[in-house]
This record gives structure tokens, C-alpha cells and sequence, in this order.
């Protein structure tokens, strides 16, 4: 896809932070390639890649999609603008109502999220619906509405609804399958990210063990994550380590979430991930990301695909029990309850909640 900042209006540019030059224990990531899932030949790989990646660990990278890296520095340059020009009041006005609604549109504040011994998250992010025009924004973020438009169609279409195709295959079902359940229109909730994490006091890193968001696995069918410089993001590896994400310029990050595990009987797994204070040459920073969090149809009940070849011979090692919830259901009440329930402690020293008659875990 060529650029799609040519008569945009200008905007300041965000300094990222530099790369990281520490010693890192780096988590090993499949790359799928989507260029290369264009000839025969190739799909097949892609599909034996992504296939096996969603089945051992639960997160990759997606390279050669088609968008410019200047679109997408750009968009970062308008996430600032979202973070750093609207004003205290505004943003108040354009406060998500989290627990009411269940849904994250508009601003979540710092301050918000209990992390550890009284420790509150220094976290804040604006989120846009699938949509963007179902509600109302900020001033200062209204002339970038097309451009941020075409950048959300482009994450769910032309990267994640191609990845579900690999994956459907993977699952030896027709490769739309998993795309017919995640449509780009009215029925779809996915929504839009700019998220900044701040810098912490050092008394509130030793009181979280330099913890910035607690371990968990997300509760949608995927979370794709524009690859940013300041080196936090963990993954609980298949090896039960914890190992970083490596910064890929203009790659994607993908990670399965909780939908797509029970969607396929527990066969691709939902990666549990947390994001930690960075290397000490990239103290200071701020992380600032682009993410786009990928829902299913609303009404779509949350069940395996018994069609599936490969959840027959597998067997169902994970669902929910007794009348699956809708996606509806699921995503609403997993948002409202996050990061501000009484946790309960489980004798491994994780934490842990009931929603929806699943238990859902909060590695520390």
C-alpha cells in the first residue's frame, strides 16, 4: 500500500527513543512474511509458519504488509498529538467509562490500574472505535480522523484478516473462516490504540518489581502492536521465561488472545505477556505505541470449531464452560473488571479473577 500522508495536514514529529544496546535475552519470534503468502509455494509455508508460531508461543511478527514505514512514523507523530496537546479538561470531557460500559473508547487516565503494593499504572491511552466516526474526539485530533480511518482498515483487513487466513488453513478449514468471523463492518467492536507508558520514581519500581502492566493474555481474537524502540514488552515464553520482544522496524507484533484459544479448542495459544521497566540506556524514555485490539462479530458465541479437522484429532483442551458467552458478553465484562478487581492469590504466587465463569490469571 503506498503512503497515505500526501495532503494531510502537518504534524510534530515524535522523537523515538534509540535502540537498546544491552545484553537482552531476546524471545526467538517466527516472522510471517505476507508478501511471500502470495504464490502458492509460499502460502503454504506461511501457513506451516504462522500455524506452528500461534501453536507454540502465541506471538510473531508480520512483515512486508504493503504500508510504508512513513505512514506509520506518522501516525505515531499523531499519537503524541493525542497524549501530549489535548488539555486536562479535554480530556476529562473525553474520559472512557470503563467499568459503566465495558469498553475502553476515550481516554484512560493513569492512575487507573492497581499494579502492586499501592502502586497505580503511569499509563494513558486514547482509543478510537473501529469506526471512528461512531463518537465524538478531541479537537486537535479531528483533521487526522481520514488518515487514522485508513490506517485501522488496513490493520484489520489487510493484516490481520490475511493472518487469520494462514491460520484457518492451519486448522485445515477454508481460509475464510476465521476472517467471516471477524467482519470490517457494524457487528465489529475492534478498536484503535494510541497508549503512552511514562517513566516511574524509583521507589514505585521497587515496590512493583520494575512491573509496569502485570503478565497477562488478552481477551481478544488478536492484538497487532506497530513495533516501537523502548525495549519492555515480555513474553512468558513456551519455556515458562520471560523473554523480550526485539524492536523490528515497521514489522507488526501479533499475539493471540484468549478468543482465538477457545475458538480452537486451546490448539493456538493465547500469549501471556507483560511490559516491564526498560534497559538502563533507555531509562527516561517515554514508550509510546500504536495497537489495534481484534474482535469478532458481536452476536458470535465464543466455541470451538468443531469443524476442524485439527481440533478432532487434537481434542478440546480449552473452552469456556456452560453456555458460551458472546463476544459481546466477553470482551465487555473482561474490559470493565481489568486491572481494578479484587485479585485473588493462587499457592504459584500468580493472581487471579472469575469472569465469566473462566478464570483468568495476572502473572506478577
Amino acid at each position: 500500500m503506498p503512503a497515505i500522508i500526501s495532503n494531510y495536514p502537518p504534524v510534530r514529529h515524535w522523537i523515538p527513543a534509540p535502540v537498546t544496546k544491552e545484553d537482552i535475552d531476546w524471545a526467538n519470534l517466527t516472522f510471517v512474511d505476507l508478501a511471500k503468502a502470495k504464490t502458492p509455494e509460499g502460502r503454504a509455508e506461511q501457513v506451516r509458519l504462522a500455524r506452528d508460531a500461534t501453536h507454540k508461543q502465541g506471538f510473531f511478527y508480520v512483515i512486508n504488509h504493503g504500508l510504508d514505514k512513513a505512514t506509520v512514523d506518522r501516525m505515531v507523530d499523531i499519537a503524541g498529538l493525542a497524549l501530549d496537546d489535548v488539555s486536562d479538561e479535554e480530556k476529562i470531557r473525553y474520559k472512557a467509562r470503563i467499568k459503566e460500559t465495558g469498553e475502553y473508547l476515550g481516554y484512560k487516565l493513569p492512575q487507573y490500574w492497581h499494579i502492586a503494593n499501592g502502586v497505580k499504572d503511569k499509563i494513558e491511552h486514547y482509543n478510537f472505535p473501529r469506526d471512528v466516526s461512531r463518537r465524538e474526539h478531541p479537537t486537535v485530533l479531528r483533521p487526522f480522523l481520514p488518515e487514522i480511518q485508513k490506517i485501522i482498515e488496513f490493520t484489520h483487513r489487510e493484516v490481520l484478516n490475511e493472518v487469520q487466513k494462514l491460520l484457518s488453513l492451519g486448522l485445515e478449514l477454508p481460509e475464510n473462516t476465521l476472517p467471516d468471523l471477524h467482519p470490517y463492518d457494524e457487528t465489529n467492536h475492534s478498536f484503535w490504540r494510541f497508549m503512552l507508558y511514562n517513566p516511574r520514581t524509583q521507589e514505585e519500581e521497587e515496590k512493583t518489581n520494575n512491573i509496569w502492566m502485570k503478565g497477562h493474555a488478552d481477551h481478544t481474537s488478536f492484538t497487532a502492536i506497530w513495533s516501537q524502540p523502548v525495549t519492555a514488552l515480555q513474553i512468558k515464553d513456551w519455556d515458562g521465561q520471560w523473554r523480550y520482544i526485539r524492536h523490528v522496524d515497521n514489522a507488526l507484533v501479533v499475539n493471540c488472545g484468549d478468543t482465538t484459544e477457545y475458538l480452537s479448542g486451546g490448539y493456538y495459544k493465547s500469549a501471556v505477556h507483560r511490559v516491564i521497566k526498560p534497559p538502563i540506556d533507555q531509562e527516561g524514555y517515554r514508550r509510546l505505541g500504536l495497537y489495534y485490539f481484534h474482535y469478532m462479530a458481536e452476536d458470535t458465541r465464543i466455541a470451538p470449531l468443531l469443524e476442524s479437522p485439527v481440533v478432532q484429532r487434537e481434542g478440546i483442551n480449552k473452552s469456556i464452560s456452560g453456555d458460551p458467552p458472546t463476544q459481546e458478553t466477553w470482551r465487555k465484562n473482561r474490559s470493565a473488571s481489568y486491572g481494578i478487581s479484587q485479585l485473588q492469590r493462587a499457592e504459584d504466587g500468580t493472581e487471579y479473577e472469575i469472569v465469566n465463569g473462566v478464570r483468568v490469571t495476572h502473572y506478577n
